[in-house]
């Protein structure tokens, strides 16, 4: 894996684009039918990997030249998708199974599946899991970021007066200290 070109990350000369997925892209085609995936033999000549800014709140993205109707219609005869790029945040250098599990996401989706339904979500898992929050530096750091923006600093049960530090993004379903339904 490379990162952003002129950047070092722990001492690394960081490459000026991401590596070509050669592997995962042979792995993709071991497991998956065409007919669900019919860009998937044109990605090897059509495929572009590049970064985006560290600094974007999206770990990945899929940008196809061509339009959303023309993309329906090349996937429904079977046609080449044209030009596709992949782009994939820098911090990803520092989390190898988010890495993989990004860039195995947006593959699928440079394959052919464009939506965020059962199907997608499951191949992804089992091609590359995600990791755990608690075992990527990553992942901790984007929950970091939304957390500083968030106005509540803390829960206060609305049932006991509990007072507790937010670490979470999410409300809590229940109070720590009485086990009551959590509300404000």
């Amino acid at each position: 894996m490379g990162s952003a070109g002129g950047d070092e990350e722990g001492g690394k000369q960081l490459l000026p684009n991401p590596d070509f997925p050669e592997e995962l892209i042979q792995l993709l085609k071991e497991k998956l039918d065409k007919k669900e995936v019919p860009f998937l033999k044109y990605l090897g000549k059509n495929l572009t990997m590049i970064w985006i800014d560290e600094n974007d709140s999206r770990l990945g993205l899929t940008r196809f030249e061509y339009s959303a109707n023309e993309l329906f219609r090349r996937r429904k005869l079977r046609l080449s998708c044209g030009p596709v790029t992949i782009g994939l945040n820098p911090m990803l250098n520092r989390d190898t199974a988010l890495y993989k599990h990004t860039l195995s996401h947006e593959l699928l989706h440079a394959c052919g599946l464009l939506d965020h339904g059962d199907i997608h979500a499951n191949l992804v898992r089992e091609i590359a899991p995600p990791p755990k929050l608690v075992d990527s530096p990553v992942l901790q750091e984007m929950r970091e970021r939304v957390l500083e923006k968030l106005p509540e600093r803390q829960w206060i049960c609305g049932d006991c007066g509990y007072t507790w530090e937010r670490k979470r993004v999410s409300m809590p379903a229940r109070c720590p200290k009485c086990a009551k339904p959590f509300k404000s």
